[in-house]
């Protein structure tokens, strides 16, 4: 929200330093992000004085003119020269005196003046009207300034139009701020001021009555709490009056015509948004017209105010005159029923859309407007009617219309405020200061609540446009933020026998993020939301995560659901980073799921962590080449985090088939521990890569870290070396393709009793000459130590001989030689 502090000024007493006002805003609640100076836009604009103007020897309406620019233009001996500037206004002769835009200045809109031809002849700037400075409608011919006005002054200078502009960052519950009225009451219980705004009032009604003429229906009560209509006849088209052109300017708002612009201003004045039709372009029968709220069907389509022909979904808002739509609800107008300069009769719209539904169609349309903005954070509907008359008499005053009797207003349920009961002991005890209760009832009178007292205590009634104030506790959160949060005695809190600490799952949880850094990952966060389909985008199957958790009203069209895994926005995460340059990415994160439940009114919720390879660990240097990073990186980054956390029976089990389709076949497996499932890790499937638009191969994991957390020990269960010397075997089996590592390492570990210290794999041989097709050798090291004694060779050859018998009985192997 753009706040203009002349237009501030004229409704309440305020700093004259933006910059004390500014942090006034800041200290409570309201952040701003600029200070703005309408009128420094007008940088390299001057005033100037035309020389000469003589026809354009190839064009029938434009002149070339010599304009004087006083000092601002010099020629080589440094005396003011004349600039030369072909032009195509009528209104002006040799000797007038008006505005010039020089080569770099740029105008409202973004209109860069540069160095130009125009049919052949060197422009050297621009002669400016008063819409395009931004200073009015009228755009018929160059503004045309005084006989006395200096040449060469600059024109910020001259005119003093500057206005000093607080861009603010209104909150989504603060819908009253988007408004300077709002702001006004706002300053005022900063300040503890009043402020005060004259609205004009309708003079006189005539003609035929509104409701006579007119009808409104809400054919989708979900779609509208409330809808007045008021008409204005006999308006004539035309600019604006200087001071309203200004206003909006300032505010950020493109001047179109008198009757759009009271428009825009009333909205920027009051917060209520408003449309204007031209009622010629409703269907008419009977001499009566309609205009019929409804839901839009599916892939209908309709042209917006923009020239965009859109296809609407079901259920999107629209009015209409009963047989076309004419407008989108809350969002924006139709081409077809603008205010044109031939507008006769006008049709005031004052009306107040449901907030979800706006935001959903403007978000599902990518068409965000000042409306839908504040529809979408939800309007006063009590303000409807009285928002449509300061519009109309508006009309009347600025365009000549004249106001038809009466109005129509359809209301299907105005809503009741309940009174809050505010303790004075509650806000003491919250706050930890002694509020003065004088304080506490002038603040949020100030702010437009109804406050009587009750005792040591308050009933408060919150206005009608502060839908952020149903408890007692937003009351609290407006006064302490009002006195000053900063004036607040930093205590320690009371505590009886209670030493703070992390809980357990706050350290293992830490932990996990200590053992993936060293690993050499780096956290990141992605979003809670996630868009629909995003686990159908990489096949990941939805059985077994719940249903989607649908988000009400969301901010952005593209995530309207809660995430059920880590991985779609890691992914999101590696496309993002390889697309700018970033081909080694190795991220993890830990964050929550959600998993909607039937007939629950809360989803499940658990924690997560999951992590992606990308790329190597590094680039290659000239003593340094490393290795593509592949599936065996990712699961032994998953067994060391396992082992630090001393899990136990861990295994890994190929996975392949539906559930796993989003991973690559023979290069993905199950993390269990005993017989539970921790999760999962493996190779990214190539098709689920393309879906995300990544090139380089990704290995993934995501584990449950509630499960981590439960399986978690706290300490290894102590064992004293042994002081006696090992004795290592070979042994290389010869089995089928199908058998696993795993498999055996836990049938020799299971038959090499006490004595076997230890097992690891050290090679794996194929030949289908040698071996055998469909066969492979796995060699393995084995470890024999005693705790007590130096074991002799008899014993390590029974020990071992044991291992070969029930090992190639239990795999149908043998050994080979």
């Amino acid at each position: 929200m753009r706040v203009s502090y002349d237009w501030l000024k004229t409704m309440i007493d305020i700093p004259e330093d933006p910059k004390t006002l500014s942090d006034e805003y800041i200290r409570t609640g309201t952040e701003v992000e600029a200070i703005d100076t309408v009128g420094e836009s007008f940088d390299h604009v001057v005033t100037a004085k035309v020389l000469a103007k003589t026809p354009h020897p190839d064009s029938d309406h434009m002149y070339v003119c010599s304009v004087d620019v006083g000092d601002k233009n010099l020629d080589a001996d440094g005396n003011p020269a004349p600039l030369q500037i072909v032009c195509g206004a009528q209104n002006f002769e040799a000797g007038d005196h008006i505005v010039t835009a020089m080569i770099g200045a740029v105008l409202p809109g973004d209109v860069k003046i540069k160095k130009s031809k125009l049919r052949g002849v060197v422009s050297m700037g621009m002669n400016c009207s008063a819409r395009e400075l931004g200073l009015g409608g009228d755009h018929s011919g160059i503004m045309i300034l005084p006989e006395d006005t200096p040449c060469g002054m600059p024109f910020a200078e001259y005119v003093g139009s500057s206005d000093t502009v607080l861009d603010c960052e209104i909150t989504p519950n603060r819908p009253d701020c988007l408004s300077m009225i709002g702001m006004a009451r706002e300053t005022g219980a900063i300040f503890d001021r009043d402020f005060h705004v004259e609205l004009p009032a309708i003079k006189a009604e005539t003609g035929r009555a509104t409701d006579d003429e007119l009808s409104v229906e809400i054919a989708d009560e979900g779609l509208c709490d409330r809808y007045v209509a008021r008409i204005v006849r006999n308006v004539k088209v035309g600019p604006s009056p200087d001071w309203m052109v200004k206003r909006l300017n300032a505010l950020g708002v493109r001047p179109h015509n008198n009757i759009v612009d009271i428009t825009n201003y009333v909205m920027m004045l009051t917060g209520q948004p408003l449309h204007a039709f031209d009622l010629s372009t409703f269907a008419e029968r009977d001499g009566h017209r309609r205009v019929v709220v409804r839901a839009a069907q599916q892939d209908e389509k309709f042209t917006t105010l923009d020239g965009e022909e859109r296809v609407l979904d079901a259920g999107m808002g629209l009015i209409t005159d009963g047989e076309r739509p004419v407008a989108l609800a809350g969002v924006m107008g139709g081409m077809d029923s603008e205010i044109e300069d031939d507008t006769v009769d006008v049709m005031v719209e004052s009306a107040c859309f449901n907030a979800g539904r706006t935001s959903h169609t403007s978000r599902d349309l990518s068409l965000i407007s000042d409306a839908s903005i504040r529809f979408e954070r939800q309007v006063d509907e009590t303000g409807c009617v009285d928002v449509a008359n300061v519009t109309c008499a508006l009309i009347e005053e600025i365009a000549g219309g004249e106001v038809a009797p009466g109005y129509v207003d359809v209301f299907p349920a105005p809503k009741t405020i309940d009174s809050i009961k505010l303790r004075l002991a509650r806000v003491h005890a919250i706050c930890g200061a002694d509020i003065e209760p004088d304080f506490i009832e002038r603040s949020l009178t100030r702010l437009g609540c109804t406050v009587e007292r009750d005792g040591e205590d308050f009933i408060v009634t919150p206005p009608s446009f502060r839908p952020d104030l149903p408890r007692e506790i937003d009351l609290i959160e407006e006064v302490l933020r009002l006195w000053g949060m900063g004036r607040v005695t930093a205590t320690i809190p009371a505590a009886k026998n209670h030493i703070g600490g992390l809980t357990r799952e706050q350290k293992l949880t830490r932990k996990v993020g200590e053992i993936l850094r060293a690993c050499g990952l780096n956290e990141t966060t992605t979003f809670g939301f996630a868009a629909p389909g995003d686990l159908e985008k990489i096949g990941m199957p939805a059985e077994g995560r719940g249903c989607p958790v649908v988000l009400m009203n969301p901010l952005v069209a593209e995530q309207t659901e809660m995430r059920r895994s880590l991985l779609p926005g890691l992914l999101q995460s590696v496309a993002y980073n390889e697309a700018h340059g970033t081909p080694n990415v190795h991220l993890y994160e830990v964050g929550s799921l959600f998993h909607g439940r039937e007939n629950a009114s809360l989803p499940k919720e658990t924690k997560s962590v999951a992590g992606v390879l990308s790329g190597q660990w590094s680039e290659q240097s000239w003593n340094m080449k490393y290795r593509k990073l592949r599936f065996f990186f990712g699961k032994g980054i998953v067994e060391e985090l396992l082992a630090q956390l001393r899990i136990e029976k861990v295994r890994f089990r190929p996975v392949e088939g539906e559930g796993y389709a989003f991973l690559q076949p023979g290069r993905a497996a199950e993390v269990l521990s005993g017989g539970t499932v921790l999760g999962w890790v493996g190779e990214i499937h190539p098709e689920a890569r393309e879906a995300c638009g990544i090139d380089e191969v990704v290995v993934a994991f995501e584990l449950d870290l509630d499960k981590l957390i439960k399986g978690a020990r706290n300490q290894e269960n102590y064992r004293e070396f042994s002081q006696y010397p090992a004795v290592e075997h070979d042994l290389a089996i010869v089995v089928d393709n199908a058998v696993t590592c795993e498999d055996l390492e836990r049938r020799i570990t299971s038959a090499g009793g006490k004595l076997l210290e230890g097992v690891r794999l050290f090679d794996v041989y194929r030949d289908p000459v040698r071996i055998g097709k469909g066969k492979k050798s796995m060699a393995f090291a084995l470890t024999y130590r005693s705790d007590d004694h130096t074991l002799t060779s008899e014993e390590v050859e029974k020990a071992h001989q044991k291992i070969v018998t029930k090992v190639c009985k239990g795999v149908n192997g043998e050994v080979r030689s």
